[in-house]
């Protein structure tokens, strides 16, 4: 008996085409910096370094998108958050997404580490504020949690498990982070770390929805257009079973709710990744990671540069 005869045929997913809107990142631009000097009036420069060091990243991520021919590519800045470009691919390729990742944070910590060094020679103050505004961020954002520019790389490298690698990173990560700013009385890293327990929460829903998936044999990594009828109503019937909260919904909801489970359904999907990255570009990536991670710490635990005339303004 055909497929169709067995299984209904799954919703349809519109898909939105949206154009790149430099109208759009213009706007959410002057809210970014609007909000920031409305609450920090007196940090103009701070401001002005956060926008150039968040820019040099983002542009980094939208000129190799565009290169390989992402669709819907847009940046925007979101206050008091910061920035991002999203874009997508019907299929992905390991060696371009390498590319795409890579060209955010670690130009940034190049550029950095050059900025710290020109700091030390011309000693020049606010060039040690810029250069340490580059390296935080770009730093921070190589920690292999997701959704930053570490967790992307990270989820490439490891195709097993890599819900548990990235559950166990934000939990690390969120522990630490809660501990840091409690040892120095910072509100706001206590924040981020409260803030990245929820993603743990998240991560171990996601880790234990493919675990079912996988013992139940079913396939999850494809697009929502080459999911296949049988396929769909399964996934749908693991998500249904294994998510008392949606469960509940379905049963109160007299509604038709097939755009809403299919939404679900795609979201529960990994998208396919072409494994066309050999073990050279693989190591080349992990050796510029720990480079890129290891060369501010050297050049500010040693004695190559001096910043004792920064300390003595003080």
């Amino acid at each position: 008996m055909e497929e169709f005869d067995l299984y209904p045929q799954k919703p349809l997913i519109e898909k939105v085409k949206i154009e790149s809107n430099w109208g759009l990142t213009f706007f959410s631009l002057v809210l970014f910096v609007g909000t920031f000097l409305f609450l920090f009036k007196d940090q103009l420069r701070f401001v002005l370094f956060l926008i150039l060091v968040l820019s040099v990243h983002e542009i980094g991520h939208f000129l190799f998108m565009k290169l390989f021919k992402y669709e819907n590519v847009r940046m925007l800045f979101i206050p008091l958050m910061g920035a991002f470009v999203q874009g997508s691919k019907e299929k992905y390729s390991q060696k371009e997404s390498f590319l795409v990742i890579s060209a955010g944070p670690f130009p940034g910590i190049w550029i950095g580490s050059a900025i710290l060094i020109a700091a030390s020679i011309f000693q020049e103050e606010w060039m040690l504020e810029l250069s340490f505004l580059f390296l935080f961020l770009n730093m921070v954002n190589l920690i292999p949690i997701d959704p930053l520019d570490g967790g992307q790389l990270f989820k490439l490298f490891v195709n097993k498990n890599r819900d548990l690698f990235l559950m166990l990173f934000a939990l690390i990560s969120s522990l630490l982070m809660i501990f840091v700013g409690w040892m120095i009385d910072s509100y706001i890293i206590l924040a981020f770390g409260f803030l990245m327990g929820f993603k743990v929460r998240g991560f171990q829903r996601n880790f234990h929805l493919r675990k079912v998936l996988d013992e139940k044999q079913i396939k999850y990594e494809s697009t929502y257009d080459e999911l296949s009828n049988e396929e769909y109503a399964k996934i749908k019937e693991v998500l249904i079973d294994e998510t008392p909260a949606l469960k509940k919904y379905l049963s109160l909801s007299e509604e038709n709710n097939d755009d809403f489970m299919a939404s679900h359904v795609n979201a529960a999907l990994l998208a396919p990744v072409l494994k066309d990255a050999g073990m050279g570009m693989k190591i080349f990536v992990v050796i510029l990671w720990l480079l890129s991670l290891s060369l501010p710490v050297y050049l500010l635990a040693s004695d190559v540069l001096d910043f004792s005339w920064y300390f003595e303004k003080f």
